[in-house]
């Protein structure tokens, strides 16, 4: 894992999703003949997927098989993250080596809302979070945002700014929380230190620093009342603290300690499970890049790792399935005789483009399976 603090808003609008949008219909076929492109044989290639259990992905796994002629290899956890200790079995299992990560996020077009998808096996089609791990994960520190948001309060008192914290966000004692860079909203005294004006009974009101002041000249309407500080609440202006559970690598807390560098942002975007889906899918193509360059089992193979982000389009009536769609993030291209490099966003979606979306080489699904079921029996002796 890397982190993204130091400048997390230029990492995460460097993914762009306009314009770059795929039909997964599209999609295969094409990342199918960017392979054969780049020497993968044809009937030799083993493909890999690393998706979120959701049923929503398994649409997109239909389609691997239905152009790569056989089913893909297992490489994922929940929330999309990559299990880089199948990395050995996987190479086992093929001469040429395909690997696809995706985290995901859901579509519901008749609102016209991200992170949710409707789910066709519930009695009313109901309608629920997507991805739900990752919004699982965010709801503790949206909870801890929506705390410090309504618990700082800020007024004007003869013409100076003054700011009012609630004591528990001031605590240094906290081994969890939301945590506010004081230095960026309170003017310290003359020894550099926080200074209250005055003490309440559960907050301390604080002179406000320049910077927040500059914020609220904005609103001269704010002059005369007091009122929480709410979304003048700058995702710079604060930080989180977590104690993770199984925070092990690629355990329970994997995706979590993926987001948690950049949690302020996530919450603080339009749609924080797009956000959060982006990120993980940067953070994962990274990680994963470094440990198939360091696994040996890869040494002289071909290896396409693709990483990108999976939008399950709610199904309408009538459809069993989602019409999902792939944004590529980044690639890595490996070759057998050690040649490797990667393609980033724009020079990978237009290395995709420019391949054709007809595949002759796929598999007739329904025929496979009409043969399969003809076949003569095979019984298998006891032991």
């Amino acid at each position: 894992m890397y982190n993204t603090s130091s400048n997390p808003l230029a990492t995460m609008a460097s993914y762009r999703i306009e314009g770059r949008m795929l039909r997964y219909s599209i999609f295969i076929p094409k990342l199918y003949n960017l392979c054969k492109s780049l020497g993968f044989e044809a009937g030799k290639i083993m493909p890999s997927r690393a998706f979120c259990s959701d049923e929503s992905q398994g649409y997109p796994i239909i389609l691997i098989a239905k152009h790569f002629n056989t089913f893909p290899f297992n490489h994922g956890m929940v929330g999309g993250v990559v299990a880089t200790d199948r990395h050995k079995p996987h190479s086992e299992h093929g001469q040429d080596l395909v690997v696809i990560q995706a985290s995901h996020v859901g579509y519901n077009p008749d609102t016209q809302s991200l992170g949710v998808y409707r789910r066709l096996q519930t009695r009313e089609h109901e309608l629920s979070s997507s991805c739900g791990k990752i919004d699982s994960v965010l709801s503790w520190y949206e909870t801890e945002h929506r705390f410090a948001r309504e618990n700082i309060f800020v007024s004007c008192e003869a013409g100076k700014w003054i700011i009012t914290i609630d004591n528990q966000l001031l605590s240094e004692t906290r081994d969890e929380g939301l945590h506010l860079h004081l230095d960026k909203l309170i003017t310290p005294d003359e020894q550099g230190r926080p200074s209250p004006i005055r003490a309440y009974s559960t907050s301390m009101c604080f002179p406000a620093s320049t910077a927040l002041a500059q914020q609220l000249e904005q609103r001269p309407d704010l002059r005369d009342t007091t009122r929480a500080l709410g979304s003048f609440l700058l995702p710079e202006w604060y930080y989180f603290t977590r104690c993770i559970a199984g925070d092990d690598e690629e355990g329970r807390g994997h995706l979590e300690q993926n987001l948690l560098p950049v949690m302020p942002w996530v919450l603080a975007s339009r749609s924080p499970l797009l956000t959060a889906a982006k990120v993980n899918t940067q953070v994962e193509f990274d990680r994963a890049y470094r440990s198939i360059l360091r696994e040996e089992c890869y040494r002289n193979k071909r290896v396409f790792f693709i990483a990108g982000l999976n939008i399950d389009i709610s199904p309408s009536t009538g459809q069993m399935f989602p019409l999902t769609k792939f944004v590529p993030w980044a690639a890595y291209v490996q070759l057998p005789d050690g040649e490797h490099r990667n393609l980033e966003q724009d020079e990978l979606f237009s290395q995709l483009e420019s391949q054709s979306a007809e595949n002759p080489d796929q598999t007739d699904l329904e025929n496979a399976i009409r043969l399969m079921s003809e076949a003569e029996e095979v019984r298998v002796p006891n032991e």
